[in-house]
């Protein structure tokens, strides 16, 4: 067997048929002389017929050859999409180009600059702490009994020894206590973790704005009155909402405020329990122990916080009915909040 003569034959037949090369057909050529069953592959296959000394020589030349039938293709093919020797362009610059996605500022981020505007006219000041937190910041200091069961496994996500993934932004109370000086004005927003049963109107993970003022002579009526002030401008003057006594271990007196989201379908009966009311926040006068830990004399100052959940708020300020569709990454919800 002549293997030089047949690789010479095929580099002659190759270039015949790259000169009359019809457009749409460069795939085609490849398939015939460098495919799987091409020409190269066949010249390959006779290897095996030739004296074992002789193989690797002739090895040599089929790579070479395989090697420039490649380039010469590829150096068509890249031919075919460039301007061509009259000037002409295979491309039409003058057709539309293709739109380009406009982004969009994630409901949940649209929410949190509105409440941080707010609060900000009011004299707030944003302050941030850790996800990662230690049992004292995350309970212990916030006057959690070592036997509570937010501290149990079932609800809260432990990353270590001492250490867990934040249930609230309560944490950063102790935070700023321990780095400011009274009198402190601050909100911190973040993001929290609870091992709860994904719903519509819960999740495993959301966000939080929590918010602290210690001051001296302050009152449950400031508090009372700055989260009315806060409502009506988030949600309009005509918004209902109400107090309602609760309980937390890091505040006394504690409640909770609600904003009436109403009772005209089965999704509202779903969502607010079938009493027309969603809570988006909890709040009250800061504990003296919690005062305590943070380092701050509860005879000399006093103070009030709460704490409020983002998507429950974007959920009641434009109608959504689920609180995974924030989560879900679905372009078909975001694209709505463009505007």
């Amino acid at each position: 067997m002549d293997l030089t003569a047949g690789i010479a034959s095929v580099r002659e037949e190759f270039a015949r048929r790259l000169q009359s090369l019809q457009e749409g057909d460069a795939e085609r050529l490849r398939i015939d002389f460098l495919g799987r069953k091409g020409l190269v592959a066949a010249l390959f296959a006779q290897l095996g017929q030739l004296p074992k000394d002789d193989r690797p020589q002739a090895g040599s030349l089929l790579n070479a050859l395989k090697q420039e039938l490649e380039e010469q293709l590829g150096a068509t093919r890249t031919g075919a999409a460039a301007p061509d020797s009259a000037g002409g362009a295979a491309v039409d610059v003058t057709l539309p180009g293709d739109p380009v996605p406009v982004g969009a500022i994630h409901p949940v981020n649209l929410v949190l600059g509105q409440i941080k505007d707010i609060f900000n006219r009011l004299g707030f000041s944003v302050y941030y702490g850790p996800e990662v937190e230690t049992d004292f910041y995350n309970f212990g200091a916030l006057n959690f009994q070592d036997d509570h069961p937010a501290r149990d496994m079932q609800d809260t996500f432990y990353t270590g020894d001492n250490l867990t993934l934040r249930t609230h932004t309560s944490n950063v109370q102790i935070h700023a206590m321990e780095n400011l000086k009274p009198p402190i004005r601050i909100i911190a927003p973040g993001r929290v973790f609870r091992n709860e049963s994904i719903s519509a109107r819960s999740h495993c993970q959301f966000h939080q704005v929590e918010g602290l003022v210690i001051d001296r002579n302050v009152s449950m009526a400031e508090l009372k009155g700055t989260l009315a002030h806060f409502v009506r401008e988030f949600f309009g003057a005509d918004v209902k909402s109400r107090f309602r006594a609760s309980y937390f271990p890091f505040t006394e007196p504690s409640a909770e405020l609600d904003i009436y989201w109403g009772l005209e379908s089965e999704a509202d009966y779903r969502i607010t329990k079938g009493t027309g009311w969603l809570e988006i926040l909890g709040c009250g006068m800061v504990h003296p122990n919690v005062l305590k830990a943070g380092g701050i004399d509860p005879h000399k100052w006093t103070g009030y916080a709460f704490g409020m959940g983002i998507e429950r708020t974007s959920m009641l300020k434009w109608g959504v009915e689920d609180i995974r569709h924030f989560f879900d990454g679905d372009l078909r919800f975001l694209r709505q909040f463009r505007s």
